[in-house]
């Protein structure tokens, strides 16, 4: 708990931003942070799926069809389409991390600035994926 010794018109509250709410409001910073996490981890799925069609390939026949018949079913191509956004949103999270670490940037309103060009650019550059191929 805080330290409300110092303050006696603050009441205790906790110090840990995961108590979302009353406590704590969700920022750019952190969504973004976390974001980048959970597309890290996504990007697995995508990662086998393509590595399982790649391995039906060298197998062909009927093995191969089953595989590219689930590969370009919806559900395939969602995983695939949210694997290519999520692709470039780690890449520019990447970049903005190696901009933070040359210590720029890190003021509040180009951190925002930044959060919000990650999302938009990822989304941005996921379009312009499609339109090339």
């Amino acid at each position: 708990m805080a330290d409300t010794t110092k303050h006696p018109d603050r009441h205790p509250r906790p110090l840990s931003p995961f108590m979302l709410g009353t406590y704590y409001r969700l920022q750019l910073t952190s969504f973004t942070s976390i974001l980048t996490r959970i597309t890290g981890n996504g990007l697995i799925v995508g990662t086998i799926l393509i590595v399982w069609w790649m391995f039906a390939m060298t197998q062909g026949g009927a093995y191969y069809d089953l595989v590219n018949g689930i590969v370009h079913s919806w559900p395939g191509e969602v995983v695939l389409t949210l694997s290519l956004w999520a692709v470039w949103y780690h890449y520019l999270a990447g970049l903005r991390h190696l901009w933070f670490d040359a210590g720029r940037g890190l003021d509040l309103p180009t951190a925002e600035m930044l959060g919000w060009g990650l999302i938009v650019g990822s989304f941005l550059l996921t379009f312009l994926t499609f339109l090339v191929i």
